[in-house]
């Protein structure tokens, strides 16, 4: 569990001064409800045997760490769409997992929501459409090949 607090996601530079920083200006840090989202709510499973499943793909980073892959803005930048297009397989081939965590469809007020995201939620339910589908950068910026970087 140590291992899923936000103090140690951003332990490490290339997490603390990337996405740590852009999260931190997304309504997923600070918002009217005062209910924060941290790395681990969005990244990892709940569940023993996923999480675990997670954690074991976790060495991959941890590697990569290591041998330096992403230590700088610019090599960040550079595997950005790499990184991005992993987490979002995972989270297609979860239907989004994570995020229903907190979000459900079932417990959406679609009547109170403004017109456009009642439209898109009424057409993702009906097409069977996860989070992740129109909500790619909810938390951290896009890569720049954004355009190519659609799943």
């Amino acid at each position: 569990e140590a291992t899923n607090t936000e103090e140690f996601c951003i332990s490490c530079h290339e997490m603390k001064e990337n996405v740590y920083k852009e999260y931190t200006s997304t309504i997923h840090y600070s918002n009217r409800s005062g209910v924060r989202a941290i790395c681990s709510d969005c990244h990892v499973p709940k569940t023993w045997v996923h999480k675990m499943a997670r954690k074991i793909q976790a060495t991959n980073e941890v590697y990569h760490k290591i041998m330096g892959t992403v230590d700088t803005p610019e090599k960040f930048e550079k595997h950005r769409l790499t990184m991005a297009k992993r987490v979002w397989k995972t989270m297609k081939e979860t239907d989004s997992r994570e995020c229903r965590n907190c979000h459900s469809f079932d417990h959406m007020k679609l009547d109170i929501q403004d017109k456009t995201a009642r439209k898109k939620h009424t057409r993702s339910i009906e097409e069977g459409k996860t989070c992740i589908d129109c909500h790619q950068g909810i938390a951290h910026e896009l890569p720049k090949e954004e355009d190519e970087a659609k799943p």
